[in-house]
């Protein structure tokens, strides 16, 4: 078959393409790298749009601890989340939709009982 065109993916009936060359540009919004933490069970893509940088990510069941650069809002897009946020001593549970703010140059901990998938905006 034929090399399509430069930006041209031939494409059946309604179908999109399962990947493009180079970075993914949707509307405003660039695509800027995928990223892997503690053995694959914590999958994220970064991306920057208008109001700043943030990722979408997805964790397998299990503890895990960060560290923070700067504050970040994590929202919760699926599942449910127990976090221990720095300078407390007890776990907080966060279900679907709801957020939780981290302040910079800190550690939390995360217990993921089932997959749960999130959104974190760098502010």
């Amino acid at each position: 078959m034929p090399r399509p065109a430069a930006g041209r993916w031939p494409l059946a009936a309604g179908r999109w393409p399962l990947a493009a060359p180079g970075p993914a540009v949707l509307g405003s919004i660039t695509m800027l790298k995928v990223n892997e933490y503690f053995d694959g069970k914590v999958k994220s893509i970064g991306f920057e749009e208008g109001t700043g940088k943030a990722t979408v990510g997805v964790m397998a069941a299990g503890d895990y601890e960060f560290g923070t650069a700067g504050p970040e809002l994590m929202k919760v897009v699926s599942g449910s989340m127990s976090v221990l946020l720095p300078g407390s001593s007890e776990w907080k549970d966060f279900r679907t939709g709801e957020e939780f703010r981290v302040n910079g140059n800190s550690r939390f901990q995360l217990r993921i009982a089932a997959d749960a998938a999130y959104l974190c905006r760098y502010l």
